[in-house]
C-alpha cells in the first residue's frame, strides 16, 4: 500500500514535470532568432525545408526538437500578409507567417503552376484577383488583393488534407522555382515564405522536370497518401442504404465566385449540411459527406468514398456560372452522365468541373484509367437507368420548391459521376452569375425549403427499388 502511494506521487510529479518543461519549449520556440538564410536551391529542383528557432551555441539539439514539436501542436499559425514583387523575368511572392513552417514547393505544367504544400494554417490574406481561370472568368470576379504581377498571374490557397494547407501559383508562362525557402524574422519582423521564380521557356521547364529525379516518387506519394486516406474509412455494416452527399470544390479550389464574393464551395456545403440532417432525420437512410468542412477533395477520391462505403446513391451538388451573352441564366438543372454532351453549354461546363484537381494543384499525368470488362460495362449501362429515373424523380420534386432552369435535366461527362455501380446525379443549385440566384441560395428559408424537395425525391426513389445496392452487395447477398 505505501510503495503504491509512493509511486502514484511519483508520478504525479512527473507529469507535472513533463507539462512544465513543454510549456517552457513552446517559450523558448517563439523567442525571436537570427535570421537564417538557406542555400537558394537549384532551379525548379522540389523543394522542402523549415527553420527552427536560433539556440545558444552548445544547447542540446533535443530540446530545440522538443521545442518545435510542441510548437506544432498549437492553434496552427496564420498567414497575415502576401506581397508580390519583381517582374517578367523574376517574380517573388512572399507571405508573413506568424511562426515557421514545414514548405515544400514543386512546379507543374498544363496549365504552368507552382504548388507550394505547406502546415496546416490560417489565411488571413486576400489573393490576387484570377485572370483567365476556372469558370468564363467566375472565379475572377474576387477583387481583394493585388492584380497579378510580372510571371504571377495570381494564386489561391485553403485547406488541402488533415493538417496540411496548399497555394497553388498560376504562372503567366513556364517559369523555374529560383527559390522556396522559410525565412525566420528577428528583432520583431514577421517569419516569412518566400517563393522566388524565374523565366524560362517550354523546352527548359521540361528539361528541369526530366532532371527531377525525385518527380515520379512525389507524384506517386501523393496519389498512395491520398488512397490510404480514402481506404482507411470502415466498410459500412449491413442497414439501410448508403446516400452519399459530395459538396463540390472545397479548400483550394473555391469553385465559382459571384460578384459579391459568396463562393460556390461554401454555398454548396451549407446546402449539404441540411439535406444531410433532414435524411438523417427520416432515419431510412445513412448519409455519407465526402466533406462536411472547407477542405479539398480530389475527384477520383470522391467516387472511391462513395464505392468503399457501398454507395447507394450518389449526389454532387455543385451551383453554376455563366458570363456573356447568356448571363441571365437562372434556376436548377439536374446533370446525369453520358458519353456524349446533351448541348454545348454542358460539355462546357463538365470541362470546368473536371479541372477541379488540376485547379488545387494535383498532377493528372500518371492517373490511372480504369479498365472496362463486359460485367462492369453491363453495370454501368443499368446503373445510367437508374441515374436518368432519380434524375427524373429529383426534377420533377424540385419544381415544386424552387426555379428550374428552362432545360432542367442535361448530361455529360462528368469525372465525379463515373462509379459504374452507383446511381449519381450532379445537381447545380442555380447560377452564381446571377444576383437573384445568389440571393436564393443563401437564404436559410430557400435552402431548408429545396432540401426538403430533395429529400421526397430520394424517398421516391428508394421506395420504387426494394433492394437497392451495389451491383456487387447485391451478388454478395445473393451467395
Amino acid at each position: 500500500m505505501v510503495v503504491s502511494l509512493a509511486l502514484s506521487r511519483f508520478r504525479g510529479v512527473m507529469a507535472k514535470s513533463r507539462l512544465f518543461a513543454a510549456l517552457v519549449a513552446v517559450a523558448l520556440a517563439a523567442m525571436p532568432g537570427a535570421r537564417a538564410e538557406e542555400p537558394s536551391a537549384g532551379a525548379g529542383a522540389e523543394v522542402t525545408g523549415s527553420v527552427a528557432p536560433a539556440r545558444p551555441a552548445g544547447q542540446d539539439a533535443a530540446h530545440s526538437e522538443t521545442a518545435t514539436r510542441s510548437a506544432r501542436t498549437a492553434l496552427p499559425a496564420v498567414v497575415s500578409a502576401a506581397r508580390l514583387s519583381g517582374d517578367g523575368a523574376r517574380t517573388r511572392l512572399t507571405f508573413d507567417v506568424t511562426r515557421p513552417i514545414e514548405i515544400r514547393a514543386f512546379a507543374l505544367a498544363d496549365p504552368y503552376r507552382v504548388i507550394i504544400d505547406l502546415d496546416e494554417v490560417n489565411f488571413q490574406v486576400a489573393p490576387p484577383a484570377a485572370r483567365g481561370h476556372g469558370r468564363a472568368g467566375a472565379h475572377g470576379s474576387r477583387e481583394a488583393g493585388q492584380a497579378g504581377r510580372g510571371l504571377i498571374q495570381a494564386f489561391r490557397y485553403g485547406l488541402f488534407a488533415p493538417g496540411k494547407s496548399r497555394v497553388v501559383v498560376d504562372l503567366a508562362g513556364p517559369a523555374l522555382i529560383e527559390r522556396a525557402q522559410m525565412i525566420e524574422g528577428r528583432e520583431g519582423e514577421p517569419h516569412q515564405v518566400v517563393l522566388e521564380v524565374v523565366r524560362t521557356d517550354a523546352d527548359g521547364f521540361r528539361r528541369v522536370q526530366n532532371e527531377r529525379s525525385t518527380s515520379n516518387l512525389a507524384r506517386r506519394g501523393d496519389r498512395e497518401s491520398l488512397a490510404a486516406r480514402a481506404s482507411a474509412r470502415a466498410a459500412p455494416p449491413e442497414g439501410p442504404p448508403v446516400v452519399v452527399i459530395d459538396p463540390g470544390h472545397g479548400g483550394v479550389d473555391p469553385g465559382a465566385i459571384a460578384g459579391t464574393g459568396e463562393e460556390e464551395k461554401m454555398i454548396v456545403l451549407e446546402f449539404a449540411r441540411v439535406l444531410r440532417d433532414k435524411l438523417n432525420a427520416t432515419g431510412r437512410y445513412r448519409v455519407i459527406m465526402t466533406r462536411d468542412r472547407d477542405i479539398f477533395i480530389p475527384l477520383g477520391q470522391r467516387v472511391r468514398i462513395a464505392r468503399e462505403h457501398n454507395g447507394a446513391l450518389f449526389v454532387s451538388i455543385h451551383a453554376d456560372s455563366i458570363r456573356g451573352a447568356r448571363d441571365n441564366a437562372r434556376g436548377v438543372t439536374v446533370y446525369t452522365l453520358s458519353d456524349r454532351a446533351s448541348d454545348a453549354d454542358s460539355a462546357r461546363l463538365a470541362e470546368r468541373e473536371n479541372k477541379a484537381d488540376a485547379i488545387a494543384g494535383l498532377d493528372l499525368s500518371e492517373e490511372p484509367s480504369e479498365i472496362a470488362d463486359i460485367l462492369i460495362d453491363l453495370t454501368r449501362r443499368e446503373t445510367r437507368m437508374f441515374s436518368a429515373n432519380f434524375a427524373r424523380t429529383l426534377a420533377g420534386e424540385m419544381r415544386q420548391s424552387t426555379r428550374m432552369h428552362r432545360l432542367p435535366l442535361r448530361s455529360a461527362g462528368f469525372q465525379v459521376l463515373r462509379a459504374h455501380d452507383i446511381p449519381s446525379v450532379l445537381v447545380e443549385l442555380g447560377f452564381v452569375s446571377s444576383a437573384k440566384d445568389v440571393e436564393m441560395l443563401t437564404s436559410a428559408i430557400w435552402r431548408n425549403r429545396t432540401a426538403e424537395s430533395v429529400t421526397k425525391a430520394i424517398d421516391q426513389f428508394f421506395a420504387s427499388r426494394t433492394a437497392i445496392r451495389p451491383a456487387a452487395q447485391r451478388s454478395n447477398a445473393a451467395n
